[in-house]
C-alpha cells in the first residue's frame, strides 16, 4: 500500500467502544469506510456523526475495508475476527481475546493460517509510563523483575446490571475478564511473558447481586440483581516459570480506595506505575559515599493510549507487515491465566498450567 494512500478501515460493533475509536481513527487520517452492527439504533447513530454507510452483514463492509476494528460484545469476537482475517483484512480486536479460552484458540488459528494480521487491543500497553519502564528494564536498570503486584480496583464501578458486561453468556466473566484482563497483560509484559505453570484464584460475588447497596458509579440501563451472574471481585496469585510471581486485585466493587497500582520488585531496582494518576516512581539503593536509598519521581506527557495503539496498527496495515506488537499469541496468554483463575475458583484449589493450555478441566458454565 502506498503511505500516502489513507488506510480504510471499517468498525464492527457501533457502541461506546467504536465510536471512540472511530473518532481518532479520523484524527489520525484514516478512511473511515462504514460500520458493522446487528443493531439498527446503533447503526443509525453511527451513520448520522460520521456521514458513512452501515451494514448488518459482513460482506459489503468487507469488500471495502483494508481493515477492520472489531469492538463487539466478547462472545461475538471469534465470528468477526475469524471472518475478517479469512477476507483477508487486518485486524485490532478489543480486548480480551475472546469469552472463553477456546473461543481464544479458534481465532489464534485462524491469524496463524491468514495473510492479514491480528492485533489485540491491550492499549495500556502504550501509556508513557508504561513505555518508560520498557526503555529501563531494556537497560537493565532493574536487573531482573521478579515479582509484580498488580492492582486495577474501583471502589464503585460496575456497569449497568443487564448490560452484557454482566451477563457470563455473553462476557464469559465479570471483573476478571472486563478489567482484569488489563492488569493480568501489563504484568505479563513487564515480565516478558514467562511461561505461567499455576494459578490460585478466588473470585467473588458481593455487590452487583445486591439491591441494599450503593452504586455511585454505575453506566448503562440497571435492571437489578437479576441481571447480575458474574463475578465483581477477584484475589489471584501466579506462578511463573523461573521463580517469577504476580499477585492480583481485580474489582468492580469493594470497599477500599480505588487502586490502579502497579509495583515493580526487581534485583536492582523497583517501580511504582500509577496508571490510573499516570504516575511513575523508581526506587533503587546504592553504596556510594555511604549507603542509600533513592526515590526518582519521573515525569511524562500524557497520551491517548488508545490513539498511539491505532498509529502503530495503521502504520503496519500500511506496510502490509504484522506489528510484532500486542500479538494474538500473547493475547492467548492472557486468556489461559483467566480461565484459569475462573477454574480454580470454582474448583477451590490451584491450576496448573503444562505450557501449551491448563489441565483440561471443565470451564465454568455460562449458567
Amino acid at each position: 500500500m502506498n503511505s500516502e494512500t489513507p488506510v480504510r478501515v471499517g468498525i464492527i460493533g457501533l457502541g461506546n467502544i467504536g465510536h471512540y475509536h472511530a473518532d481518532r481513527l479520523l484524527e489520525l487520517g484514516a478512511n473511515l469506510v462504514g460500520g458493522l452492527d446487528i443493531q439498527a439504533d446503533a447503526r443509525r447513530r453511527f451513520a448520522e456523526k460520521y456521514d458513512v454507510n452501515t451494514y448488518e452483514e459482513k460482506g459489503q463492509l468487507f469488500a471495502d475495508a483494508d481493515a477492520v476494528i472489531i469492538t463487539t460484545p466478547n462472545r461475538f469476537h471469534e465470528e468477526y475476527a475469524v471472518a475478517a482475517l479469512e477476507a483477508g483484512l487486518d485486524v485490532l480486536l478489543e480486548k480480551p481475546l475472546a469469552h472463553s479460552l477456546e473461543s481464544a484458540e479458534n481465532i489464534v488459528e485462524a491469524a496463524e493460517a491468514a495473510e492479514g494480521f491480528c492485533m489485540v487491543g491491550f492499549n495500556n500497553r502504550f501509556g508513557s509510563p508504561v513505555e518508560v519502564i520498557k526503555h529501563h528494564q531494556s537497560q537493565g536498570r532493574f536487573g531482573e523483575i521478579q515479582h509484580i503486584e498488580a492492582n486495577y480496583m474501583r471502589r464503585r464501578g460496575i456497569p449497568g446490571r443487564g448490560s452484557w458486561f454482566t451477563s457470563k453468556s455473553i462476557a464469559g466473566g465479570g471483573s476478571v475478564i472486563d478489567i482484569g484482563v488489563h492488569a493480568i497483560d501489563l504484568a505479563l509484559f513487564f515480565l516478558d511473558f514467562p511461561e505461567v505453570e499455576e494459578v490460585s484464584a478466588i473470585t467473588r460475588s458481593q455487590f452487583g447481586n445486591r439491591e441494599d447497596y450503593a452504586f455511585v458509579e454505575m453506566w448503562g440501563e440497571d435492571v437489578g440483581p437479576e441481571g447480575f451472574n458474574v463475578d465483581d471481585s477477584a484475589s489471584a496469585f501466579i506462578r511463573c516459570a523461573d521463580g517469577k510471581t504476580i499477585s492480583l486485585e481485580v474489582a468492580w466493587a469493594t470497599n477500599r480506595p480505588t487502586n490502579d497500582e502497579f509495583f515493580l520488585r526487581g534485583t536492582d531496582a523497583g517501580a511504582l506505575f500509577d496508571r490510573g494518576n499516570h504516575e511513575l516512581t523508581i526506587y533503587e539503593s546504592g553504596v556510594g559515599g555511604r549507603n542509600h536509598l533513592t526515590e526518582s519521581q519521573v515525569e511524562t506527557q500524557s497520551n491517548d493510549t488508545h490513539k498511539s495503539e491505532q498509529k502503530i496498527f495503521l502504520d503496519a496495515v500500511r506496510k502490509g507487515e504484522a506489528p510484532g506488537v500486542n500479538t494474538p499469541e500473547q493475547g492467548l496468554e492472557v486468556q489461559r491465566v483467566i480461565d484459569a483463575i475462573y477454574r480454580s475458583s470454582e474448583m477451590g484449589q490451584a491450576i496448573q498450567l503444562d505450557g501449551a493450555s491448563a489441565t483440561p478441566e471443565a470451564t465454568p458454565s455460562d449458567d
